[in-house]
């Protein structure tokens, strides 16, 4: 469950994607690494995650369009799970604040796991010296309790390579009344070439909770680093 839809709707976001192209540019990337832990929503999932993913997105009459696919491997309980997420998300900016929904469908093609799907309903700002937005995630298929994100991330450049990116984002459960986890992210990127980035991170997530009668039953805090390669074009 990559943060970070329906197959058939995904698909078809991405495709009017890619024939919309003559009346608007299309701008894709590529992008893949690992994690030492599979650090989903401050839930530990799994160890050694190898990911890969791509994205594309647009304009259309002031109108932000993306889709995209990410596919993700790790080890669970000494097996492997393969999972593949499909997601598109429409936006507008209307000055004070930029709006956005978005549709993500979380499949897993060698595994029982339930397959899940989430709508989300989402607000952001920029203030300058730090970038917040606040995301309502509800579940189509399983019971998620109403989980809300609220995220404040900035982006410091060291020079003309190099910029340290800094996020932290709080859950909640809306239906339960209890937070979940607070996440923070730090992340390095060095543009070694015009398109391509490399970029080491580290995370470190505090429980929030442990409400037995939720996801986050026996969660704790968790230390994760890996690496992200991604190239744009």
């Amino acid at each position: 469950m990559q943060n970070h839809f329906k197959t058939i709707g995904a698909l078809a976001a991405a495709a009017a994607l890619v024939a919309g192209n003559a009346q608007a540019e299309v701008e894709y990337l590529l992008h893949t690494g690992y994690s030492s832990e599979y650090l989903w929503r401050g839930q530990d999932l799994g160890t050694a995650l190898v990911e890969a993913g791509v994205d594309a997105s647009t304009t259309w009459n002031g109108v932000g369009l993306s889709a995209g696919a990410w596919y993700g491997s790790f080890e669970n309980t000494g097996s492997n799970v393969d999972e593949l997420d499909l997601y598109a998300e429409a936006s507008k900016d209307f000055g004070i604040l930029k709006g956005s929904i978005g549709y993500i469908a979380y499949l897993y093609p060698n595994s029982n796991a339930d397959t899940a799907q989430e709508v989300y309903f989402g607000v952001s700002h920029s203030f300058g010296l730090v970038d917040v937005s606040l995301k309502y995630f509800w579940d189509a298929e399983v019971d998620n309790d109403g989980y809300t994100e609220l995220a404040f991330s900035h982006a410091f450049e060291i020079n003309q390579c190099l910029s340290l990116n800094v996020g932290t984002n709080f859950g909640y459960l809306v239906e339960e009344g209890d937070f979940t986890a607070w996440t923070t992210k730090v992340a390095l990127d060095w543009g070694f070439a015009e398109h391509a980035k490399l970029s080491p991170f580290v995370a470190f997530s505090v429980a929030l909770s442990d409400e037995p009668t939720t996801l986050y039953a026996g969660s704790s805090n968790e230390l994760v680093g890996g690496c992200m390669l991604s190239v744009s074009f």
